[in-house]
């Protein structure tokens, strides 16, 4: 059984490689893209700038989509899977920055160039290349706002993203740097809300029963989670209560606009998405481009909310 297994998988290569092989003389260049998780709010946006700037590319380019569901194991079989194809780069947005070392391997071994995007591996060697932003900016705006709002005194908790994320701990590590320069700012507690926005109901809940009052503000590492802990505020007649979040999603700018959120970061999801394929592209043409891409934060409040919409 193992023999004919071996057999098969064998052909499966072989034809996957006369595959690659008739697209790439075809002329047109295949881009593999997976994604960590299409639920996501914020990956489809970037998703959407994926698809702008592929449009704009035209016939030059195709571009694959695969969900990796939050599943490593899921992703690495997806990173094969367009090795054997025979794409000419591949984009991810890792389920696991601190898993991703046997992807970025493959990828030099079979010489196919690879984006990261959104979330930093940190490891990068030739011919792999990383399209984000400086994520300990964000956490770093969020709190240099909070501190002026509260007026350098008050209690606060952060709403973390998935602990596994370069994004979620970079983050935090902001609005502890910021908060570390204030006597009067106490950072009470920190919980992972898996970027989602029942789980950050679900943790501000928990700690309005432990700290009931003492509370003062919300740093979230997103919009979604941020959304989720301004529900739980207002179930509990809490609107006392700062929230800001990441991101500047529609959701994230609505609840700004409604008077909800305090305030927001912009992460620029689009920007990133199509700077991640017009990286693929370039490199899978054999151009030199730059190996880290910086798509810069911006504090996003009632003031300049017009400027976002």
């Amino acid at each position: 059984m193992r023999r004919l297994m071996a057999i098969m998988l064998a052909l499966v290569l072989v034809v996957g490689a006369f595959t690659g092989c008739t697209e790439a003389d075809d002329g047109v260049i295949d881009i593999g893209v997976s994604i960590a998780n299409f639920d996501d709010t914020f990956l489809m946006y970037m998703k959407d700038g994926m698809d702008a700037y592929a449009k704009e590319l035209g016939a030059e380019v195709r571009v694959e989509y695969v969900d990796a569901k939050e599943d490593m194991a899921k992703q690495m079989d997806q990173v094969e899977n367009f090795i054997v194809q025979g794409m000419d780069a591949i984009v991810i947005v890792p389920v696991d920055t601190s898993a991703t070392e046997p992807m970025t391997e493959l990828a030099v071994e079979e010489n196919v160039p690879m984006v990261y995007v959104n979330r930093n591996p940190g490891n990068l060697p030739d011919g792999i290349y990383y399209v984000g932003s400086e994520e300990i900016v964000a956490g770093q705006l969020q709190m240099e706002f909070l501190a002026e709002q509260l007026g350098g005194e008050g209690d606060i908790a952060i709403l973390m993203g998935k602990l596994d994320n370069e994004g979620a701990l970079k983050r935090t590590e902001g609005v502890e740097e910021i908060a570390a320069g204030y006597d009067g700012i106490n950072i009470v507690d920190k919980q992972t809300g898996n970027w989602q926005r029942a789980e950050g109901m679900t943790v501000t809940e928990d700690w309005l029963n432990r700290f009931g009052e003492e509370i003062k503000a919300i740093a979230s590492n997103n919009d979604d989670m941020a959304l989720g802990a301004i529900q739980a505020l207002k179930d509990a007649g809490r609107e006392d209560v700062m929230v800001i979040g990441v991101d500047a999603t529609p959701d994230g700018l609505a609840a700004l606009e409604a008077g909800d959120l305090s305030a927001t970061v912009f992460q620029d999801a689009s920007g990133q998405g199509a700077g991640a394929i017009e990286t693929a592209y370039k490199t899978a043409q054999g151009e030199t481009v730059d190996q880290e891409v910086w798509i810069p934060f911006q504090l996003v409040t009632p003031e300049n909310l017009s400027d976002f919409k």
